[in-house]
């Protein structure tokens, strides 16, 4: 069962919709751990999207060097996914630079996409807070679906030597654990109450936020 806050949101997003907002990146290439950092240098150029109720942030895919780096591509995208009504606040992103790192990328001018229903849903990295080891964490990730109402399939992928796909994400001087998910057999109403929502924490910096497993890009 949903809680009063998230019935009271879910309620105000079948009025407003949600977006995603995806823009092309001009660079040549970012930390593969840019999370953050991105995170950091939006609010750099408005203070405003601390305050931005209902964002996700996914980080930018590229092709991995294996040494800490992705170089992008022209099929380098960034996407936020936000209330439709929010879009006003973020939309001037568009022809900005934005300086990660030591790394400097440009947007482009940004398309809008409205969130899809689909029965397969994929997230890069979920964190939960105090949740570190695969079977701990799919229990504390199932509790979580079934406070919103949600009801699917869940797995964490496995990698080439058969043990779950874990995650890191670094923050200022910590590291967070996570883990890859996929979520399936959903119903059209709960395929898009999970990208809405998404899961655990850390949502503006790329975590939790699933997306269509059909979706024709890479998930590093």
């Amino acid at each position: 069962m949903r809680t009063l806050e998230q019935t009271t949101s879910a309620s105000i997003h079948t009025v407003v919709p949600y977006i995603d907002l995806t823009f092309s990146v001009i660079g040549e290439a970012l930390p593969a751990d840019h999370g953050y950092g991105l995170y950091s240098a939006l609010t750099h150029w408005n203070e405003a999207i601390h305050e931005l109720e209902g964002l996700s942030i996914q980080t930018i895919a590229g092709i991995p060097d294996k040494q800490g780096k992705i170089y992008l591509t022209e099929r380098s995208r960034f996407r936020m996914r936000l209330p439709y009504d929010k879009l006003p606040l973020v939309y001037e992103l568009a022809g900005k630079a934005l300086t990660i790192g030591t790394h400097t990328i440009r947007l482009g001018i940004p398309q809008i996409y409205p969130l899809q229903p689909t029965p397969m849903l994929k997230a890069r990295i979920v964190t939960i807070k105090g949740y570190q080891e695969p079977e701990a964490f799919l229990q504390a990730a199932l509790r979580q679906l079934e406070d919103l109402g949600i009801k699917g399939t869940v797995i964490i992928p496995v990698n080439e030597d058969g043990e779950a796909e874990r995650k890191t994400i670094k923050i200022k001087q910590f590291t967070v654990v996570g883990f890859k998910l996929g979520v399936f057999d959903l119903s059209n109403e709960d395929s898009i109450e999970l990208q809405v929502y998404g899961l655990g924490g850390k949502r503006r910096m790329g975590c939790g936020v699933f997306v269509p497993f059909t979706e024709n890009r890479r998930i590093r």
